[in-house]
């Protein structure tokens, strides 16, 4: 004991620089067969630098070991961050930069706190090995900054930090196997550390000017991020940023080729692929968007590789944490990706494609591995996905296999719909608890009875098309709805607006099953009662083409000649709406009983014009 309490303060010093470098290789002897989510022996390591720091703090901020204490931070704050404790990091650092001001004489509490860090730089300016020490730490303060979004105040120390970037060198050995008594070794070469900063800042910072509009200079920040050495993924990211600032701006095909050097960069880059896909979407290249969908969702179902560690201690994914970014850099999940690719194919008339992913999704939403992914937000419920589906196997001609889909969603949600169903203005739709739900449980069971009508339809069972027609109206009829300050009422085509989208899909509801009951009961001969439907059918949904071509038909046949032409006529100047917008299951069927146009036009030429 008496011993111990002799040593000189020399050999205290290096006894404790003895024990960081042991630490320091030990830690990257482990780091080199750790796997990047593997963060046990780093806590360890971390545990043992924690108290090193709290033996060297406890003597008094003297000049003789001040480089040994700075390196110590220097080291306990990154690996802190790696374990994501950026708040434990930030109060070290400040603590060790109050003793920085106290071991050079100026007061740290009448410094105030913006002038804070030029006034610690300040005060080292003569010291040459401090002067490093602290500069090493002023890069932590920088990816503490990164990492909290505070990119305003790393543009207030533009000028200090670029001149990091020149003046920032190794001073210490840092490989394993030197062991220089005498030198404590760090777990990041400085100069690796300021590159990756350099580069998450500007990556960061052209994120910010591109969600401003500012695409000139996020162009320009985004140029000069590229250029840097940096890992693939991070350059992968600047192309990718660029290809957005690209395409804001009019430019598809250049926006194209930068999304296509990411993935060049880093074939792990999504977000190009995503991006391409909405690229071709807005040239309107089907092909071309279905090809680069199937890429995405392939990619994001390839298994996880293990990530060895790099030899940059901290992972860029923390300091690159803004919302702009992550916006930026965002991927739908794979199930989402898959569902549009789903209706893209039936969209495309590939029936066979298209069927195939709606079953895949249907099967992975149904397996374990995937039961959390069907609470994604993006995707629409499973009711709806399963009519999607049910009307994608209508259209491959799998009218049975519509049949069993629809009777699933039949059976989930029958017993749990109310007698009547009030809709009210999206303004007070809060006010009835559960209200949206209900509509929607109907609108879902209405539509499922109106596939399977046109299921009937398809196999000429038209007995069985009209019961089915029937239930789904009789489901419509319960909805009223409550205009604000009025009093409930039953609901028509006027008063579907875009703020109105359940009214307007139980609208269509209506019109599409009066209209498809209409021409069931005309493929038995029933014209009055043909007539009587398709009316009501153009009623609740003026647009439907079906109901319009058919009625013309009715009055054809009931020697009602010049109406029928002049019904045909208003049918075929009639505007439809883009079909991406609406719902498979909503869309008018394609197969069943239908009319040929330009035989009814040369019926139309052959009437007496008199």
């Amino acid at each position: 004991m008496s011993s111990k309490r002799q040593q000189s303060p020399s050999k205290i010093s290096d006894s404790w620089i003895q024990e960081n470098n042991e630490l320091v290789n030990k830690w990257k002897l482990q780091n080199k067969d750790a796997l990047s989510g593997d963060q046990k022996h780093t806590r360890l390591l971390l545990s043992e630098f924690h108290k090193l720091i709290r033996k060297i703090q406890g003597l008094p901020p003297l000049e003789d070991h001040s480089q040994l204490e700075l390196c110590v931070a220097y080291n306990v704050c990154l690996l802190s961050m790696v374990l994501s404790q950026v708040s434990e990091a930030n109060m070290l650092l400040t603590q060790s930069m109050n003793r920085v001001l106290q071991m050079t004489g100026v007061d740290a509490l009448a410094v105030h706190s913006s002038m804070f860090w030029r006034t610690v730089l300040q005060s080292v300016e003569s010291s040459g090995a401090v002067k490093s020490c602290v500069a090493n730490l002023f890069c932590v303060q920088w990816a503490i900054w990164l990492a909290n979004c505070c990119v305003e105040k790393i543009e207030e120390f533009q000028e200090e930090f670029s001149s990091l970037s020149a003046g920032v060198k190794q001073d210490m050995p840092s490989e394993v196997g030197q062991t220089y008594s005498n030198t404590p070794l760090l777990v990041m070469e400085p100069r690796r550390f300021v590159e990756l900063l350099q580069m998450c800042t500007l990556i960061t910072q052209g994120a910010e000017r591109l969600n401003e509009g500012q695409n000139s200079k996020a162009i320009t920040d985004l140029q000069a991020a590229s250029s840097l050495p940096a890992p693939r993924t991070l350059v992968a990211y600047t192309h990718l940023l660029s290809g957005s600032c690209l395409a804001r701006t009019g430019r598809p095909q250049m926006a194209l080729q930068c999304y296509r050097t990411a993935l060049e960069t880093d074939s792990q880059c999504v977000g190009a692929l995503y991006q391409s896909a909405l690229i071709f979407r807005r040239l309107g290249n089907a092909q071309a968007e279905i090809q680069a969908l199937r890429l995405l969702y392939s990619t994001l179902m390839l298994p996880s590789k293990p990530v060895m560690m790099s030899d940059d201690v901290l992972p860029s994914s923390l300091l690159l944490r803004g919302q702009t970014l992550s916006g930026l850099l965002s991927v739908p999940s794979a199930l989402c990706v898959l569902h549009s690719l789903a209706q893209k194919c039936v969209l495309q008339s590939r029936m066979s494609e298209g069927v195939e992913n709606y079953l895949g999704l249907l099967a992975a939403l149904h397996s374990e591995h995937h039961r959390v992914c069907s609470e994604d937000s993006h995707l629409p419920r499973l009711p709806e996905l399963y009519l999607e589906a049910g009307a994608a196997l209508l259209m491959a001609q799998r009218p049975l296999d519509c049949l069993t889909l629809c009777d699933e969603v039949i059976t989930t949600t029958l017993d749990l719909l109310p007698e009547k169903v009030v809709m009210e203005e999206p303004e007070s739709a809060d006010v009835c608890t559960g209200g949206e739900d209900k509509v929607a449980m109907l609108l879902w069971t209405g539509a499922a009875y109106l596939l399977q009508g046109h299921c009937h339809c398809h196999l000429q069972d038209w007995k069985q098309a009209v019961i089915h027609y029937t239930r789904c109206i009789n489901l419509l009829v319960k909805v009223h709805f409550k205009e604000k300050g009025g009093q409930p009422q039953v609901p028509t085509a006027d008063m579907v607006d875009e703020q109105r989208a359940d009214l307007g899909v139980l609208q269509r509801l209506k019109g599409l099953s009066l209209a498809w009951r209409g021409i069931s009961f005309m493929q038995s001969d029933e014209l009055r009662n043909a007539l009587r439907d398709l009316h009501l059918g153009l009623q609740a949904f003026p647009e439907c083409v079906g109901a319009g071509l058919w009625c013309g038909e009715v009055l054809w046949k009931l020697g009602r000649r010049k109406e029928a032409a002049s019904c045909w006529e208003k049918t075929w100047s009639i505007t439809t709406h883009s079909a991406e917008s609406i719902p498979v299951y909503l869309r008018e069927p394609q197969s069943g009983p239908m009319l040929d146009s330009a035989e009814l036009r040369l019926r139309i030429s052959k009437l007496d014009p008199t």
